[in-house]
């Protein structure tokens, strides 16, 4: 049974580097640690840091192209002293998902290749790669060479009964390229021919998190991502901390539009900020204030002032966003008449996620890309 946590709140405070207040760092990969085949500048070094300080490193990952010990000779190769015991994939979770739900040696259709292969090996189950062998289950992950062959087969077998699971539901990658399609496209591909969704082992959903924190035996973890709707996202349904980077999909535009569940507990360029500690923000009446800056929503847009690191200005403008929109909707002192011929005042309209205009006060903090 999974110790119950609760996350602690957005843009929290954390008054000694993040590699001394969590044990376990729980890296996301493609647009944290690398892009393609190459690392992101400066991670590998940061990471080499952060262990060196106690923190050890867990590299979780909603892509189930490759095997963990593929990902761990890829890892390597920047320099960093990992084994597979430390990557956790989404293959495996989804994996032991349906380990325990059906019994060893039963037969798993997969769309997908040969991380899922292996997982499934893993946990005693038996790959196949045709419906013919009436799988119990389809098991659908992201790999380069799935086609349309084997989704009209996934999708045969769902039809006929076989229970469906996904790694994921990512819509799109990061290649070194550019975007590119991710798993999530081609589980819309399948749910257009059956009736039923799938199962989803991978972040935002608990099953990764939750399989991560329990084989790398986390007391303190902490999840790094670059997306809000996965990384952010999952760390706060399963109650752990969380450091959004900027160097993968999301942005600071995606943040300000963040809505409750996917806000980070701190924010930072990348993984630089593993050996820093992280202000907080204070709120005087509307005004809220980080370091050196202050900010404030004024008619429908953020007002900052100051002077300092950019990311405290950031921390300074999401701080009053999120409170303006969170904010209970308030009379505006006119007021309608009801059937009942009795006045009531009518409500001031709210402001929503993406309705406050930032762009100024990035570029006033220097984060106008």
């Amino acid at each position: 049974m999974s110790k119950e946590r609760t996350a602690p709140a957005p843009l929290s405070a954390c008054d000694e580097p993040l590699a001394g207040r969590y044990d376990v760092a729980l890296l996301d990969l493609d647009g944290v640690v690398y892009v393609g085949p190459d690392p992101v500048p400066d991670a590998p070094e940061n990471l080499r840091k952060a262990a060196k300080e106690g923190m050890r490193l867990g590299y979780i990952t909603n892509n189930a192209s490759r095997p963990a010990q593929v990902v761990a000779e890829h890892l390597a190769s920047f320099g960093l002293d990992v084994i597979a015991d430390d990557v956790v994939t989404s293959a495996q979770a989804a994996a032991k998902l349906i380990a325990t739900e059906f019994p060893k040696g039963s037969p798993v259709l997969v769309v997908g290749g040969e991380g899922l292969t292996t997982a499934l090996e893993e946990y005693g189950l038996n790959p196949v790669r045709s419906s013919d062998a009436h799988p119990v289950a389809v098991v659908q992950g992201f790999h380069p060479d799935v086609n349309w062959v084997m989704l009209a087969d996934g999708a045969h077998a769902i039809n006929e009964g076989a229970k469906w699971y996904a790694t994921n539901l990512d819509l799109t990658i990061p290649t070194a390229a550019g975007m590119a399609p991710g798993n999530g496209t081609l589980v819309q591909a399948i749910r257009a021919a059956v009736e039923v969704d799938p199962i989803v082992a991978g972040k935002p959903e608990r099953p990764l998190l939750e399989t991560s924190i329990e084989r790398l035996n986390a007391e303190r973890p902490l999840m790094i991502g670059d997306r809000l709707d996965s990384d952010i996202e999952g760390a706060n349904a399963v109650g752990i901390a969380s450091l959004w980077v900027a160097t993968g999909v999301h942005d600071a535009h995606d943040l300000a539009r963040a809505p409750k569940n996917q806000r980070p507990t701190y924010i930072a360029a990348g993984l630089g900020a593993l050996a820093e500690k992280q202000p907080g923000v204070t709120v005087e009446g509307g005004r809220h204030i980080c370091e050196g800056w202050t900010a404030e929503v004024v008619n429908n847009a953020v007002s900052v002032k100051g002077e300092g690191e950019p990311y405290d200005g950031l921390r300074a403008i999401l701080s009053a966003v999120w409170a303006a929109v969170d904010a209970p909707v308030k009379p505006t002192g006119k007021t309608a008449k009801s059937a009942t011929r009795s006045r009531r005042p009518l409500p001031k309209p709210a402001h929503t996620p993406g309705s406050i205009a930032i762009d100024a006060a990035l570029h006033r903090i220097g984060l106008d890309q």
